[in-house]
């Protein structure tokens, strides 16, 4: 069953100081909190129906007055509320409705909303008279879960209570395979796990495994489920020499008792194993169970929401495809890289330190993409990784599809310019993907600049407002640690692995560098 998660990608890093203020975000939760308490004031008519009659899924969230997550430090208002849009790119039919506790005896919408609800969340409930209230009005929720609450009655999964384990024979049930409490204490370690990791793509995934096992199918979790023997009896009888060769290879069996660790869908979890351990037997055990035989069946497409628009103009001129390229090449030639990404928001890619992005042309008009990156391995040791995509034009100029061989697994991504800086001093990209043969959808933006530091607090208006043409807030953004190396060498004397392949070519107009030095 290890051999299963072997094909993982996913993408993430932690978001740190830079433009913005967090002034900005408590002032726009405590507007939001004011709309929500005057929205179920109304006592002469009976409030609205909580829910669309689409919905597959019912979510309440109810947060705590002026709780702090551990997101940079930003409301649990306004993460929720932006997990309600998150959730609703994933499938339309997924609803979430938020509230405070304030007031909530008296809140109508609120007691509508539990009525039919699905899911119940508490998110920093410190006052145990109200959390007591809203466990007794949602007694009927199937499923009720608090994180950083207090909470007096424990934690219920699919109608089952997983915690706390308070008889001898519930605890004698949670160890036998099969039963319903074990399964929801398997389901609750996976939510835990997520949530402790503190980023918006967890605390998103983290919800969606909550739908997923007790609400309605989630297709981006669909590899969480069991194998069945007909995918085994593939394994075995097309990839057994390689299987057998993992087998022998100390750094791929690692890689697979790493992967068995991790729940099959966690992309955060498999990828770092995958860098930690990446090998020539790796890839090929890969590239024959997922890519050339299929064994598991699976299947992701490229997600379609949020939709994100490229830069049209650029220097007060039309975007054309050339300047595009142009752009993404940036800085080689002047510098050993085209750029250094100062932050990024996917949590399984986006994290890892020194990350360099080489843009480049190749022969016959071709584009590639050659990003490098340092892997701190599960061993402590400091590695560097480099990958090598293929780039064609999208049909929109400033739009690319790029494609890659990740360890065996092909991905295929839809990249966006969003925007950047007549300077060149910062650029923010956007992409979607999908590595179709281990079923996953992913996303994630690069904030990109010359040096790897973040833009000055002169351009925060305009990070932000690129940032929202992505859906993104400011507080998703990892900052991505980016040492002062020299051009060639680690601070260990490793080899950096830049450079680019012999004919590659540069900028079409070389005019756009030497305008921005200038």
């Amino acid at each position: 069953m290890a051999l299963v998660s072997v094909l993982h990608g996913g993408r993430s890093a932690i978001a740190g100081p830079g433009i913005g203020s967090k002034s900005t975000h408590l002032a726009g939760s405590r507007r939001h909190r004011c709309a929500l308490a005057s929205s179920s004031s109304s006592l002469s008519s009976p409030p609205a129906p909580p829910f669309s009659p689409t919905a597959a899924a019912k979510l309440v969230a109810v947060i705590g007055e002026n709780a702090v997550s551990p997101l940079q430090e930003t409301p649990w208002l306004e993460v929720m509320n932006h997990m309600v849009k998150r959730l609703r790119w994933t499938d339309a039919s997924f609803e979430m409705l938020v509230f405070t506790d304030e007031s909530l005896p008296e809140n109508r919408e609120f007691s509508s909303a539990v009525a039919k609800a699905d899911i119940l969340l508490g998110l920093g409930l410190g006052n145990p008279d109200t959390v007591s209230w809203i466990n007794s009005a949602s007694s009927s929720v199937p499923t009720r879960i608090c994180f950083d609450s207090t909470d007096n009655s424990g934690t219920w999964l699919g109608g089952v209570k997983v915690l706390p384990l308070e008889s001898p024979v519930d605890r004698l049930r949670s160890i036998v395979p099969g039963t319903k409490l074990a399964k929801g204490l398997k389901v609750l370690d996976l939510v835990t796990n997520a949530w402790s990791r503190h980023s918006s793509d967890n605390v998103c995934f983290a919800l969606l495994v909550l739908i997923d096992s007790y609400v309605a199918p989630v297709p981006l979790l669909k590899n969480l489920r069991a194998t069945s023997l007909s995918q085994i009896q593939c394994m075995a009888k097309n990839c057994g020499k390689e299987i057998l060769a993992c087998l022998l290879d100390p750094s791929c069996r690692k890689a697979l008792d790493c992967l068995t660790s991790c729940a099959p869908n966690d992309q955060v979890c498999s990828y770092r194993c995958i860098v930690s351990y990446e090998t020539p037997t790796l890839e090929a055990i890969s590239l024959c169970i997922l890519q050339k035989n299929n064994c598991l069946g699976l299947s992701a497409e490229i997600q379609s929401q949020p939709v994100v628009k490229p830069l049209e103009k650029f220097r007060g001129q039309e975007l054309t495809h050339t300047l595009a390229e142009d752009i993404f090449i940036g800085w080689l030639g002047t510098l050993k890289w085209s750029w250094r990404v100062a932050a990024g928001q996917n949590a399984a890619y986006d994290h890892f330190a020194n990350q360099i992005q080489l843009y480049y042309r190749g022969t016959k008009n071709s584009m590639w993409y050659d990003p490098v990156f340092q892997v701190e391995t599960l061993e402590g040791e400091l590695v560097w990784r480099r990958r090598h995509y293929r780039a064609r034009r999208g049909e929109v100029p400033g739009t690319f599809y790029f494609t890659v061989l990740d360890n065996g697994v092909v991905s295929k991504e839809f990249w966006r310019i969003v925007d950047c800086a007549d300077d060149l001093s910062w650029g923010l990209f956007y992409y979607s993907g999908a590595a179709t043969a281990a079923g996953q959808s992913y996303s994630g933006a690069v904030l990109v600049s010359p040096d790897g530091m973040w833009p000055g607090e002169q351009h925060s208006e305009r990070v932000n407002a690129a940032l929202g043409r992505c859906g993104i807030k400011l507080w998703e953004m990892y900052t991505v640690t980016n040492n002062r190396y020299g051009d060639e060498d680690d601070e260990s004397g490793e080899e950096i692995p830049l450079g680019l392949p012999e004919g590659s070519k540069l900028h079409h107009h070389s005019s756009i560098v030497s305008s921005s030095r200038g």
